[in-house]
């Protein structure tokens, strides 16, 4: 038994020089440049010219009698040794060590005309540490790419099947208190952080909890911040990748990333694995006409169903999250129960989930006592959460920017128009004539959108630029919770578009070209009213154009209507937007003295309030003994409760 043991396992040593064998090369090396540079070396070109003399060691005292009989030809003096060349053939090379300082040497030298230099000593100790601190940098370098080179092998070509540095593995410490504004979501994915920590109390029941959970919504709505709560709350691992990171060109690769990536999930189970963007890896294999395939999206999508298949549903479970801004184009596969069978909608938040989000985010902020976040809330909507946390870092970075203490409410609202209009141009300037014509276009925008029933109130009017093509704009209050629009709610936006032509072309007797959109959306409001919402005489109730893929407003419109149809449509958008601007010619002219007010207005201040905007009209129908048209808030809160209780059609 022992003569076994000894025959199986070498000696130390033995196993030391076949592990290490560069190692030993490095030593060997070493020893051997050493000699070469000590012994083998010349240090200098005569010493080349005279490598091959005989050597002779001799005292000091009989190299200068060599001296004094004529017999040397050159010599050469150190501080230690001297050494001279014989005249004649066969040469000699007698080497001495020197004792002391010898001033007559030099004087003899000269006195019989030998020519003398000196040298330089060998330096062991430096010249071996030198050439040590090269072959260790030397030997470094090739261990590094040794190293790689192995790991290499074991991952793939060129590393690239190798999905460690692709994936983030953590335990988060996010908890469903930092995730503010999308409660409905979280109480779906409640259940899965139950079931993560107490397993049995399900599968006592027979109840299998969902694979995968798809969270859908539009970007910046906190998909990614939801998934690492649900981690966070469980108290298990969070393994996130991004769905683009499968993607290679070497076919093969992605699937073995997605092996990679649920095994290291199944060690550490129970888990949660994150799969960011993952319409990257699950589009349609039937997608642009094109069935089945061997390419490496469809492998990596095949090992990816494969995985999920799978997973049991045992105490360890792991748990698949996916989040995509696109799932009209995900593979129905991947969707069908067993796999990702639920799906969260994370959408942008209400304005009680706005002001959840903006409490969140200002934990941070020092604020003055001036500070509405409601106000904040009602300017934001449509905003996400990303939008919004940018908003409170913005207006804190103007407050440090003019050296405040605390961030004010003008910070906030500076903040929420740079993100929804653009930066402000204070060095763009805009000549006497075109400042003119934003004005009364503006002014005409504003007015008509205060004297029309069914839309909202005006909020700033400016003729201040911002962004890249906004020479000044007219602000009204955000719409909360519109899901369905009316059709005399439908006029008065084609109205208020319409109005900044008809101001220009009422007051200054010329248009121009800054109503390029508002005609373009006024034109499309009404054509959507013929072909989609039923409104015209044109085609009545009939539907003459759907759209396919809604989600995100995205998707393909699809016409089902004649060359005929075609030209009664555009007949009847042509009529009803002449129709539409005769009427708001008609108000601006009657309501003449308004506008000319609002515009000497903005020429003096630049930007006016809505309430002062407001205060012109009245003071002007005040003047001239008018009827108040100007809608009451009462009435506006009332349309806005009214219109809140509806469901939402595309528009």
């Amino acid at each position: 038994m022992g003569q076994n043991n000894n025959n199986n396992q070498p000696p130390q040593n033995n196993n030391f020089f076949n592990k290490n064998p560069l190692l030993v090369f490095a030593v060997f090396s070493i020893v051997v440049i050493m000699i070469f540079k000590t012994f083998l070396a010349p240090s200098s070109d005569s010493d080349v010219a005279n490598a091959n003399m005989q050597t002779k060691n001799v005292a000091y005292y009989e190299i200068k009698e060599l001296i004094k009989e004529n017999k040397i030809e050159s010599v050469s003096i150190s501080d230690i040794s001297i050494i001279a060349i014989s005249k004649g053939s066969p040469r000699i090379k007698y080497i001495a060590q020197r004792v002391g300082e010898d001033s007559a040497l030099l004087p003899l030298l000269e006195e019989k005309g030998i020519a003398y230099g000196g040298h330089t000593e060998p330096q062991w100790f430096n010249d071996a540490l030198k050439w040590i601190f090269y072959l260790f940098i030397f030997f470094a370098i090739w261990m590094f790419f040794v190293g790689r080179m192995q790991k290499n092998m074991n991952s793939g070509i060129l590393g690239i099947g190798n999905s460690k540095k692709l994936v983030n593995s953590e335990k988060p410490k996010i908890k469903f208190t930092d995730v503010a504004g999308i409660e409905e979501a979280k109480e779906e994915v409640v259940e899965i952080v139950d079931f993560l920590r107490h397993p049995d109390r399900y599968i006592r029941l027979g109840a299998k909890i969902p694979k995968g959970v798809l969270l859908v919504g539009p970007p910046g709505t906190g998909k990614t911040l939801l998934a690492k709560a649900v981690a966070g709350e469980a108290d298990v691992p969070f393994f996130s990748v991004s769905g683009s990171s499968f993607i290679e060109m070497f076919v093969g690769v992605g699937a073995s990333r997605v092996r990679d990536l649920f095994n290291n999930a199944k060690k550490e189970a129970p888990a949660i694995v994150f799969i960011d963007e993952i319409d990257a890896i699950g589009k349609s294999r039937a997608a642009g006409g094109q069935l089945g395939g061997n390419d490496e999206r469809e492998q990596t999508l095949n090992q990816l169903l494969a995985e999920m298949d799978g997973f049991s549903s045992d105490s360890s479970p792991v748990i698949v999250l996916a989040a995509t801004n696109r799932p009209e184009v995900l593979d129905a596969a991947l969707l069908r129960p067993g796999r990702f069978d639920r799906q969260v909608v994370v959408d942008r938040p209400d304005f009680q989930g706005r002001v959840a989000i903006l409490k969140v985010h200002i934990k941070d902020i020092k604020l003055a006592k001036d500070v509405d976040l409601e106000e904040i809330a009602r300017l934001t909507v449509g905003f996400a959460g990303a939008d919004l946390a940018n908003i409170i870092n913005e207006a804190a970075l103007l407050a440090g920017r003019e050296s405040k203490e605390q961030v004010e409410q003008k910070d906030f609202l500076e903040a929420f128009e740079r993100a929804a209009i653009g930066l402000k141009k204070k060095g763009r300037s805009i000549n006497p004539k075109e400042k003119k014509i934003v004005a009364y276009h503006e002014s005409g925008h504003a007015l008509i959108g205060e004297l029309t029933k069914g839309y909202t109130k005006t909020t700033k009017v400016t003729i201040v630029p911002r962004g890249i093509g906004a020479l000044g704009y007219s602000m009204n209050t955000p719409e909360e919770n519109r899901y369905l629009y009316q059709q005399h709610e439908l006029i008065a936006k084609i109205d208020v578009l319409l109005a900044g032509r008809a101001a220009e072309k009422v007051f200054l007797n010329e248009v121009s070209s800054g109503a390029s959109n508002d005609l373009e959306r006024a034109t499309g409001i009404l054509k959507a009213m013929v072909s989609m919402y039923g409104m015209s005489e044109v085609a009545g109730l009939m539907v003459l154009e759907r759209q396919t893929n809604l989600f995100l407003n995205g998707g393909q419109t699809i016409k089902d209507y004649s060359e005929k149809t075609a030209e009664a449509i555009d007949k009847f958008i042509k009529e009803k937007l002449d129709e539409r601007f005769n009427l708001v010619i008609k108000t601006l002219e009657e309501y003449r003295g308004a506008v000319e007010n609002t515009v000497k207005a903005l020429y003096d201040k630049e930007t006016i309030d809505g309430e002062e905007f407001r205060q012109i009209i009245r003071n002007f129908e005040k003047e001239n003994a008018m009827p108040t048209r100007i809608q009451s808030d009462i009435e506006t809160n009332a349309t806005q409760k009214e219109s809140d209780s509806l469901l939402k059609i595309d528009g």
